[in-house]
């Protein structure tokens, strides 16, 4: 992404990989600080640990006198060791201050073990490594990993083939984008045909030149070079660190990214101790007590040297005993003195006392009835006692969308098809009984329930004389990703659960997606079996918001089906009918039911057209640099004079609460930012579902951004203020919600205005939804706002990928962090935990 009109520098193609081959990787270097270098190629262990037996001590000690607090009682011990002005034996004081400083020392000391054992844990997992079983830690850039069933992948690697036919490979990405939904892969025919058995892998020599690490989750670009020929990657090819092997037996890939070179890691921000708003408060008062105390001593001190002189002039008779000192020399004794004797001002047991409160205060937490999940037995739990403190000071909330705000359950409502609206009846018992005695071959193959039905459109379906309603359910069998495994009945794997819906609705409809390989797709259509050729897939991305397959039918003509936005499907049709008009207003109208709502649309493609545009998308196909922009030129000219086939409208459910206790919040004056990977129109849909959106607000998109920070950095300079908090909006009468993330790039001067300017913008809004971030991204949005408006903020996430997001802070200090669902991953690294958004403590 570009952003605010700032080019974006391409990615190096630096990075090259040669299989079984460790001695070329280890003879490079990098230079990592002043004459120092290491290996550039790193290795797979991995240490998220703050400590180590030498640095423990020291660190945590600088750590804790961080606390001005501590530094104080330790002067007053220094104090304590002069005899002239002692009151009392320093070590009566030191005891209780090693007392506090053990206390916290053993708690960080025991999180810090918990890494520690996490990472020893993860390093030494088993895996096949040329298939000699070694451990993790023994993984090198270029080795091939067998990997098996229920394994977890342990480096970003090229999947070379599988076990499952055309060489799929199904993996879990919980820990990466905290979907639960399973994926597919799928390896290169190349691979798949060639690598057949051990003694071919382990003479593969393939060379993989690709871009160097970096933290895009979602994107990968490379060629591998095998045989004289070269082939195109991307990231269909690659399996993540931290993916789960699911339903696959076995499959084999190659190193490219180990350790902390992995895309997960890049991702991984630094564990920071966290400074409460209290704690900040509590140093400031520490050092305005001591100066009070320093003024006070010295007036005391002062006012005692006074008195010395005159007792010591009425009194001669004492002279002797004062021979050795003038009255300043007492009085500067005195002045320490009175500083000791008033140092109880600021009384060591009043931390320790926090610190019992804090500890209290955690188990109400846990112990909170109305936060316990009786459906799952899932109670709260304060996994941090410091920051408990921080729940009613929070002025914003940065939340994930997916399995966070929504259940990530799909299910499919309505569609227009032809002028015509479907599914205005609830699929009632007599009508499922009646609809699988239509199609047996659907009931064959484990029909699953719909949320409805209309039979208006079973009985046109099973009539088969509406050709468009027959290309409409066609589409929904063929334009996906989804893959499947036959079992006693067929199982869907989607990648997203608003595809399994559409898919599962065309089974249900009598179009059944029976199987899929490298380059065709199997259907069975009204219980006729047919298989089409996949000649191109062209994939969904932010930019363009649609989906294509181009396949060949069994009787050899060439379609496009296209699905996606009605913004970018309506603008390519071919021509604007009657149809055309109606469908745009039951789009409008689904819209209004906050349904999710996608066009349907496809067109007939020569052989002259095809031969000549396959011919330049191989060609595009292999580049390094700018191979994404050719690819969307070529995809955007066979997308052109489309036919419209209808609409669908999918619902996303809600947590149980959400729109309750979005409400609540914004009558708390507290501002919800939402952080979703998701593509814009699904968290707009969201967003309008949870009342985060409402119909008065208008919109303001990325592109209205840049334009809108440009023209202020063109008027103002560094020192001006960039945005008087509403007024400007309110003089244009706007009501401004939704903002896309925006990164500074440029000078330091000119960044640090891009982010002011972007903040205070984004502060002044209604409502912000940051759509297409990675975990790395969501934690910099979380510190840019911090670092600009010095608020208190809550993260709240539910899988690994809101880790950074929870675990962010700016200078350390002002932030909370909840996950929301205890059995996730994320989890672990939250301060708190609830089961569901209606038992959130701030409702």
């Amino acid at each position: 992404m570009r952003a605010c009109g700032y080019p974006l520098a391409f990615p190096a193609f630096t990075w090259e990989v040669r299989a079984n081959d460790r001695n070329y990787h280890m003879q490079f270097k990098k230079k990592f600080a002043l004459c120092l270098t290491k290996k550039k190629y790193a290795g797979n262990a991995i240490k998220t640990a703050k400590y180590n037996i030498f640095t423990f001590l020291p660190l945590n000690l600088y750590e804790q006198f961080h606390r001005m607090a501590n530094v104080y009682f330790v002067f007053v011990i220094l104090l304590q060791t002069f005899p002239e002005i002692s009151t009392l034996p320093w070590y009566t004081l030191l005891f209780p201050l090693s007392c506090l400083l053990t206390i916290r020392g053993l708690r960080d000391l025991i999180d810090d073990i918990g890494r520690h054992q996490s990472d020893r844990n993860i390093n030494s997992r088993p895996c096949e490594i040329l298939f000699r079983w070694q451990k993790w830690r023994d993984i090198c850039v270029g080795d091939i990993v067998r990997l098996r069933k229920e394994n977890f992948v342990p480096a970003d690697m090229l999947l070379l083939c599988s076990s499952e036919p055309s060489s799929l490979c199904y993996v879990e990405t919980a820990d990466i984008d905290g979907e639960t939904n399973l994926k597919f892969r799928q390896a290169l025919l190349a691979t798949h045909q060639e690598l057949v058995s051990e003694e071919s892998m382990a003479a593969f020599d393939g060379r993989v030149i690709c871009e160097e690490p970096n933290s895009r989750m979602h994107s990968f670009t490379g060629t591998l070079e095998w045989r004289g020929e070269t082939y195109s990657l991307d990231s269909e090819r690659i399996l993540l660190r931290g993916c789960k092997l699911r339903n696959t037996d076995v499959c084999y890939g190659l190193v490219i990214y180990a350790g902390f070179d992995s895309k997960i890691m890049r991702n991984c921000g630094k564990i920071k101790r966290k400074k409460t708003k209290l704690d900040c408060m509590m140093d400031r008062l520490v050092i305005i007590i001591f100066l009070v105390l320093l003024v006070t001593s010295l007036c005391l001190a002062v006012a005692s040297g006074f008195w010395a002189r005159m007792f010591q002039e009425k009194h001669s008779y004492l002279s002797a005993l004062y021979k050795h000192t003038t009255p300043a020399q007492q009085a500067f004794f005195n002045f320490w003195g009175f500083t000791i004797l008033l140092s109880i001002i600021i009384p060591m047991s009043m931390y320790i006392t926090f610190e019992f409160i804090y500890l209290v205060n955690s188990f109400f937490i846990n112990w909170d009835l109305e936060m316990y999940y009786a459906v799952k037995d899932i109670p709260a739990k304060a996994r941090s006692t410091s920051l408990n403190d921080q729940l009613g000071q929070i002025e914003y909330i940065f939340s994930d969308k997916t399995g966070t705000l929504t259940q990530n359950v799909m299910s499919f409502k309505k569609c227009c098809i032809n002028g015509t609206i479907y599914g205005n009846f609830w699929w009632t018992q007599q009508h499922r009984h009646n609809s699988t005695s239509l199609w047996p071959t659907a009931d064959h193959h484990g029909e699953k329930k719909l949320d409805f039905c209309d039979m208006t459109l079973l009985e046109a379906a099973r009539r088969d004389s509406d050709p468009v309603l027959r290309e409409f359910l066609r589409l929904l069998a063929l334009c996906h990703t989804v893959m499947v495994e036959e079992k006693d009945q067929l199982v869907y794997q989607a990648a997203s659960p608003d595809e399994e819906a559409l898919v599962l609705a065309a089974k249900n409809l009598g179009y059944v997606f029976l199987a899929r390989t490298q380059d065709t797709i199997t259907i069975s259509e009204l219980g006729l079996k047919r298989t089409y050729k996949v000649l191109a897939m062209l994939d969904f991305n932010s930019d363009r918001k649609r989906m294509s397959v181009l396949v060949r039918d069994p009787q050899g003509t060439i379609r496009l089906y296209t699905k996606g936005a009605d913004t970018v499907i309506l603008e390519r049709l071919q021509r604007r009918g009657p149809n055309e008009t109606f469908t745009e207003m039951a789009l409008d109208r689904f819209a209004e039911e906050t349904l999710r709502t996608l066009c349907l649309a496809s067109k007939e493609v020569s052989e002259v057209e095809y031969s000549v545009w396959s011919r330049r998308h191989h060609e595009s196909s292999v580049l390094l640099q700018d191979r994404a922009r050719e690819l969307d030129k070529l995809y955007e000219e066979m997308e052109q004079n489309l036919q419209l086939l209808g609409a669908t409208a999918i619902e996303d459910k809600l947590q149980d609460g959400v729109p309750e206790t979005i409400q609540l919040l914004k009558l708390g004056n507290i501002k919800v930012w939402v952080l979703t990977g998701d593509k814009q129109e699904t968290a707009m849909n969201i967003g309008y579902a949870c009342k985060l959106l409402t119909d008065d607000m208008e919109i303001l998109e990325e592109k209205e951004i840049r334009l809108w920070v440009r023209s202020q950095l063109r008027v103002l300079s560094p020192k001006d203020k960039i945005l008087h908090t509403g007024e400007v909006l309110k003089e244009k009468g706007r009501l401004w919600r939704r903002l896309a993330c925006c990164k500074a790039t440029g000078s330091q001067d000119r960044g640090s205005l891009v982010e002011k300017a972007f903040v205070d913008l984004a502060t002044s809004c209604q409502a912000v939804i940051c759509c297409r971030v990675t975990p790395k991204q969501k934690a910099l949005i979380v510190q840019l706002v911090k670092k600009h408006k010095k608020a208190i903020t809550l993260a709240i996430g539910d899988g690994a990928n809101d880790v950074n997001m929870i675990k962010s802070e700016a200078r350390g200090r002002e932030s909370v962090g909840f996950s929301w669902r205890i059995p996730l991953v994320g989890s672990g690294c939250a301060p708190s935990a609830i089961s569901t958004t209606s038992h959130s403590p701030l409702r």
